[in-house]
């Protein structure tokens, strides 16, 4: 059995095991090694077949019928069920969105098609029709710019939505997280923005970067063709906990989305201010609609209970918590079947939110 052989079924026996069934850790973290391995393949499960079928091509086209090449084929085979286990698995996350939204009065998700080219070449994230007007400065640092996403025909008082990538406020870029959605929202006539925000600092200067993109957005309504009374906040991970907190504590906002969020205390306390949107939860938040992965290593399912479950307690708008079986974090970084269901969710959560 070829040595080559040997190390690509192991490497991608070892990402399907990781994606199927990691080990939990005990708490939220920035960070771990289930997480890297399984995250890919556990989105990407078609990508991961393809690979496959590379990596065991010559090895099972040769020495056809020897106890070794039995032996080569049981492992290949192995690898391609758990692989096709997780595509099959991706399909459950549809039926989990409709079933969370189906207590909201007057929504209805859509079930859009989804291009099988979009399926095999995740890589390609469609932009026809968009247009990205790049780094646009919302404040005087280097960091404070934002990309928007706009429909090249110019719109009339489109609705707007704005996302917060992730990173632990240590790392992240506006150019990852996101991008298959804004696109797809651009298209369909929305203004989109990612906005990148100061990193590595004291947590209330990252907050008052994202209140910052939110005032030039609403400051730059009129060139975009937008409407500054319909806006959307959303983010991933560290970027979700800006959105919450920035729509708990601006009352014009309409509605906030978080993907895989982390939604505890910051810096520990010592960041010279509330470091939580758990502080300011009261009864006249928007709604929020908020997707988790029931297998999310770095940001355990169970935090974002809480914080649905605190909201929720509160708040006289719909807090809706959809929690997909087997899925992981940054779950909305490439276009896969999963992030297209997603995707209809939150499309038909934020038009309904924004047209109320």
């Amino acid at each position: 059995m070829r040595t080559g052989f040997v190390t690509s079924i192991a490497i991608l026996a070892l990402c399907t095991f990781a994606a199927l069934r990691p080990p939990m850790p005990r708490r939220s973290s920035p960070s771990n090694v289930w997480f890297w391995l399984g995250w890919f393949v556990n989105e990407q499960p078609f990508v991961g077949l393809a690979v496959l079928a590379l990596s065991t091509y010559q090895t099972l086209a040769t020495d056809v019928g020897g106890p070794l090449w039995w032996l080569a084929a049981a492992l290949t085979a192995a690898v391609a069920c758990g692989m096709a286990a997780l595509a099959v698995r991706t399909r459950s996350a549809r039926g989990v969105l409709e079933a969370a939204l189906a207590d909201v009065p007057g929504l209805r998700v859509p079930r859009r098609p989804l291009p099988l080219l979009r399926v095999l070449l995740p890589l390609l994230v469609p932009r026809r029709g968009v247009r990205r007007l790049r780094n646009r400065r919302y404040g005087r640092a280097r960091s404070q710019a934002l990309d928007v996403y706009v429909p090249r025909e110019r719109p009339h008082g489109a609705p707007v939505l704005l996302y917060f990538h992730g990173g632990g406020f240590t790392t992240g870029s506006k150019l990852i997280g996101g991008l298959p959605l804004l696109y797809r929202l651009a298209a369909d006539g929305w203004v989109c923005a990612s906005a990148n925000y100061r990193l590595r600092t004291p947590y209330p200067n990252s907050l008052a970067d994202a209140r910052a993109a939110v005032a030039w957005l609403r400051d730059h309504a009129d060139e975009l063709g937008a409407d500054p009374e319909r806006l959307v906040v959303a983010g991933g991970s560290a970027g979700a906990h800006l959105a919450a907190t920035v729509a708990l504590t601006d009352g014009a906002v309409s509605a906030a989305i978080g993907f895989y969020g982390y939604y505890g205390e910051v810096g520990g306390g010592r960041s010279g201010g509330p470091a939580t949107p758990h502080t300011h939860v009261h009864a006249a938040a928007p709604p929020f609609l908020l997707v988790h992965g029931s297998l999310d290593t770095l940001v355990l399912a169970a935090d974002a209970r809480a914080f649905t479950a605190a909201l929720a307690r509160t708040s006289a708008q719909p807090v809706v918590l959809a929690e997909l079986p087997g899925t992981q974090h940054n779950f909305d970084v490439l276009p896969s079947l999963r992030l297209h269901a997603i995707s209809d969710a939150v499309e038909a959560f934020a038009r309904w939110a924004t047209d109320r």
